[in-house]
């Protein structure tokens, strides 16, 4: 079975001191690159994705404006395309990444499979041509673009296991949720085998 492990927005901006900062997301970072460290040869196709806005616009409603943010459909501005908070965080060692794909460029985007790469490839189609049957989600945020990265992946008739102390979520509550959401649509939820057992940073000890 060809595998591919999907890095969801480790970025500057969804980590400690950006303007959208999730607690616990450099130390994702860093755990990431741990895990890579160990298991990226067993990977047929590593792939990261990265929120990648204009920054000249509200990205189709995404950014606040005009109105506070409610966090749950406005944000903040956020990784604005070529600014130091779409960069990914220096923890995360992005050597063995394969495949780099942008989202979000003037509209709204959760999931990686919203993205696309720099020639304008699909992420899906990516997939189709490697023949993928499964994938590994890890990054920011379980509560967002995790859950819709998994989601999108279980709609395409992957398999998908998300690492359970590989993510890290806005709220904890809706980050357990999100992670039970996953896994009764047929994903599998389960701690790498970083520290088995421990708490992912920022989420829900299972």
């Amino acid at each position: 079975m060809t595998r591919a492990l999907i890095v969801v927005d480790v970025q500057n901006d969804f980590t400690e001191g950006g303007a959208l900062a999730v607690a616990g997301g450099a130390a994702t970072a860093a755990r990431i690159t741990a895990f890579l460290g160990r298991h990226a040869e067993e990977y047929d196709l590593i792939v990261a994705s990265r929120d990648w806005h204009h920054g000249d616009d509200d990205n189709g409603g995404h950014f606040a404006t005009v109105d506070a943010p409610d966090f749950e459909t406005t944000w903040p501005v956020h990784c604005v395309a070529g600014t130091p908070g779409a960069d990914y965080h220096p923890d995360l060692d992005t050597e063995s990444v394969d495949v780099h794909v942008v989202k979000g460029q003037g509209e709204p985007a959760y999931s990686a499979f919203e993205g696309t790469t720099e020639s304008g490839e699909d992420l899906a189609d990516v997939l189709f041509d490697h023949q993928v049957h499964e994938i590994g989600v890890v990054g920011i945020a379980t509560d967002h673009c995790v859950l819709a990265t998994a989601q999108d992946g279980l709609s395409a008739g992957l398999d998908v296991v998300v690492y359970t102390d590989l993510v890290v979520g806005v709220d904890p509550a809706r980050s357990a949720a999100a992670l039970e959401e996953i896994r009764a649509a047929g994903g599998h939820v389960e701690p790498s085998d970083m520290d088995e057992g421990l708490a992912n940073p920022g989420g829900a000890q299972l």
